[in-house]
C-alpha cells in the first residue's frame, strides 16, 4: 500500500471517528478565528463587512464602529452595549472550547497588521474566569485596542469569544 492511501485511510479513520457535530464545530472554529485575525484588526472593517466575512463562517458576530477610522460609514451598536470609553468592538463567538486556537489567531492577526506596542491594559477590563488573552495594544499614539480571547457561558453551552475593542482617544490617554 502507497503512503498516500495509508494518509488517505488514516484521514478517513479519524473524519468518521470524530461526531458530525464536532467536525462542524471544529470548521466553525476555524473558519472564524481566521476571519477575525484577517478583518477584525483592519481600520476598514464595517458592519456590512463583517456580515460577509465574519457572520458567513457560522459565528455570532458583535460589531460596532462608531467613529469609523476610514472613509467608511457608521455602524450603530445593535448587539450588547457598547463599553463605556469604546467607539469600537468586533467580535466573534462559536461553540465549544477552542480557546488555544483563538489566541493563536489573534495573536497572529495582530503581528499581521504591525500591531505590536504593548500598551496597559485599562482598569475596566478584568480577566474572567475564561480567560485565555487579555492584553492592550498601542494603534497609534492616541489610540488603544483591547483584545479579550477566551471561554464563557454561550447559548449552547460553552462558547470561545474572540474580540477587540478600540477605546476612544480619551480613554486611551488613561
Amino acid at each position: 500500500m502507497s503512503w498516500r492511501r495509508h494518509v488517505t485511510l488514516a484521514v478517513t479513520i479519524v473524519l468518521l471517528a470524530v461526531p458530525p457535530a464536532q467536525a462542524q464545530d471544529d470548521g466553525v472554529a476555524a473558519m472564524a478565528s481566521m476571519a477575525f485575525a484577517r478583518n477584525c484588526f483592519s481600520p476598514f472593517m464595517t458592519a456590512a463587512r463583517a456580515e460577509e466575512v465574519l457572520a458567513s463562517t457560522g459565528a455570532r458576530v458583535d460589531f460596532y464602529d462608531l467613529d469609523p477610522l476610514s472613509n467608511g460609514p457608521t455602524s450603530p451598536v445593535v448587539g450588547r452595549p457598547a463599553t463605556p470609553g469604546t467607539d469600537r468592538r468586533c467580535e466573534v463567538a462559536f461553540d465549544g472550547d477552542y480557546a488555544p486556537l483563538a489566541t493563536s489567531a489573534a495573536t497572529t492577526g495582530l503581528d499581521m497588521e504591525g500591531i505590536t506596542t504593548e500598551a496597559p491594559v485599562p482598569e475596566n477590563y478584568t480577566p474572567t474566569e475564561g480567560t485565555a488573552l487579555l492584553a492592550a495594544r498601542q494603534l497609534n499614539p492616541s489610540r488603544v485596542a483591547v483584545v479579550h480571547v477566551g471561554t464563557r457561558p454561550g447559548p449552547n453551552g460553552l462558547e470561545t469569544f474572540m474580540l477587540v475593542e478600540r477605546l476612544t482617544p480619551e480613554a486611551s490617554s488613561q
